[in-house]
């Protein structure tokens, strides 16, 4: 037997995996990045195979991770988290580096980054494990506290994308049962508008409200 609520209980961070070049390059919102060795460090990101950035770090062989501080605005969870890179240029507007390897660096919102070369590509079934040895890391914001996937799921109340590693389908969930109140889930990122918690009805919202998790409009809702 599994309780998925288990899982929820494995601490992650959340950061932006990027990989390309000036000429086309992507990221996306990941929880899966961590240190798999000391000398010489060599950090490991998980990333779906479908994800455009798959095919980016394949090709240039690099990588950076870009670590959120915890107060990171829904904007940049919709434009890396809830958006196919193949469609939408993620890095237009915003405040991008180009590390020693020459792939992007997502300045915004980040508190540190690093920039790691591809070594071993390990094939996990779904997604691809990329081991990358660490090139460059570097401090850009020092004042603020890193963001975490349990401060995300509790204060923005969202969840994973179905491409991510940590996945969960909420009708295995135990929380998933009959309410007094109503709830309204965002199909886009998993965020749930619970009337039993919140101060104002759903269907009371102004029509301009949006997602605080992703940014998607209240039309967009679907209710539980």
């Amino acid at each position: 037997m599994i309780n998925f609520e288990a899982l929820y209980r494995i601490s992650y961070g959340l950061y932006i995996v990027c990989s390309g070049d000036k000429t086309r390059g992507n990221g996306f919102i990941s929880n899966t990045v961590f240190q798999v060795t000391a000398e010489p460090p060599k950090f490991a990101a998980c990333c779906h195979k479908n994800n455009f950035t798959s095919e980016l770090i394949l090709k240039s062989g690099a990588f950076s991770v870009s670590v959120l501080n915890q107060n990171a605005s829904s904007d940049i969870f919709g434009r890396f988290g809830y958006k196919s890179g193949k469609e939408f240029d993620k890095l237009a507007g915003m405040n991008v580096k180009y590390g020693d390897t020459g792939v992007p660096i997502v300045i915004d919102e980040s508190i540190a980054f690093l920039e790691c070369r591809l070594v071993e590509t390990i094939d996990v079934g779904t997604h691809l494990m990329f081991i990358g040895e660490l090139v460059n890391a570097e401090m850009t914001d020092d004042s603020k506290e890193p963001m975490t996937y349990l401060y995300y799921r509790k204060v923005k109340k969202a969840a994973s994308p179905k491409n991510a590693p940590t996945y969960i389908d909420r009708s295995k969930l135990a929380e998933n049962q009959k309410y007094a109140f109503n709830k309204y889930e965002c199909p886009a990122c998993g965020y749930v508008y619970d009337e039993a918690t919140e101060k104002i009805k759903f269907e009371e919202l102004p029509q301009d409200w949006v997602c605080p998790a992703c940014g998607s409009r209240k039309t967009d809702f679907i209710k539980l």
